[in-house]
């Protein structure tokens, strides 16, 4: 063996690597914790010692500096002389309002109504039933419409959560030709508003829920889109606005079950024209042991709101079953990929 190869990391053992997985959950507690106590914020001005950060958040001096210690371990905060500490790159992307909504997404998918709803993937597989509604006591989605302040940071998250979903639809799919876009169940906008921004002569409408597109506004107005999009609240299980040229469905599909995915489908194929085209934005699966994210989604989707992933083929299957034609899934940089369909 060379000096080279010896000093080549050596893979762990089977047996290590399951250990780390499973102690996977620690990190993500210390990062909720960091998240939770503000630490980015307050370490934006410059460092500081434990001792004054515990101040700021009511904290206990010894305890927060090993905390500090391992956020450190981790490359989000940096310790220098005289144990003070200064933000990384990556400690700087936990600050409120960072771009990419880290801090949001860590506060919802580490606090405790998500992982011990999370911690229910035995009863899900198991019994094939929503492990979320288990601990919740409903749908997550009727939970969240009851509180407030979480449906607004689970908004947040579904933006942090899918990165760089948009940009990566805009390089790949022509939305030229579009003059009018619906964004069914679209939030706050933030997919709506990337496609507009690179297309001056499309305008939308952001369709969903009224306790959701209650936080569209601010963020529409910020990217100066207010006069090309419209804000319909609606149910899209009742239907959706008619005679656009195409309907989005971005990451809506995946959290029903069959029968509401139809239910969805033939709403928009009744809204549909003749040209009007249906635009399913997911993560299609990819057959056999093909690694993909989208295979780990699909547990929280079963464990969550009760939905699914799908390959190619059961995603033609189900628009046929709605009176819809697939005519093609057009990949992107990203994980997700785009399904196009039209009227059958």
């Amino acid at each position: 063996m060379t000096d080279n190869q010896a000093s080549q990391p050596q893979p762990l053992p089977p047996h290590e690597q399951l250990v780390q997985m499973a102690m996977a959950h620690w990190v993500s507690q210390i990062t909720y914790v960091a998240a939770r106590l503000n630490l980015a914020d307050h370490l934006a001005a410059g460092p500081l010692t434990a001792d004054d950060l515990a101040k700021l958040t009511s904290t206990h001096p010894p305890s927060l500096y090993r905390l500090l210690r391992t956020l450190a371990s981790l490359g989000i905060v940096c310790e220098q002389d005289s144990r003070h500490f200064s933000l990384t790159p990556l400690g700087v992307a936990l600050k409120t309002g960072a771009p990419g909504s880290a801090r949001a997404t860590v506060l919802t998918l580490a606090s405790d109504w998500w992982m011990r709803g999370f911690g229910q993937l035995l009863y899900s597989v198991q019994t094939g039933k929503s492990g979320f509604e288990k601990h919740l006591g409903m749908p997550i989605f009727d939970w969240l419409a009851q509180h407030p302040e979480q449906a607004s940071m689970f908004s947040e998250t579904m933006v942090g959560f899918h990165g760089s979903e948009p940009g990566a639809l805009v390089a790949a799919y022509d939305f030229s030709a579009l003059n009018t876009i619906v964004d069914v169940g679209g939030a706050t906008g933030h997919l709506l508003c990337t496609i507009l921004a690179s297309h001056p002569a499309c305008g939308g409408i952001l369709f969903d829920l009224p306790h959701v597109v209650r936080d569209a506004p601010p963020l529409i107005e910020a990217r100066g889109l207010s006069d090309r999009i419209t804000i319909e609240a609606g149910n899209f299980f009742e239907g959706v606005p008619a005679g656009a040229d195409a309907y989005l469905l971005s990451h809506i599909i995946h959290d029903w079950s069959e029968e509401q995915c139809l239910a969805i489908l033939r709403h928009c194929r009744q809204a549909m024209g003749p040209a009007s085209k249906l635009l399913i934005i997911e993560m299609v699966l990819p057959p056999g042991n093909t690694p993909h994210p989208g295979k780990m989604l699909d547990l929280m989707m079963l464990v969550g709101p009760g939905g699914r992933e799908r390959t190619p083929q059961e995603y033609g299957l189900l628009l046929d079953q709605a009176g819809l034609r697939m005519t093609r899934i057009v990949p992107t940089q990203s994980p997700v990929s785009l399904v196009e369909a039209m009227l059958a």
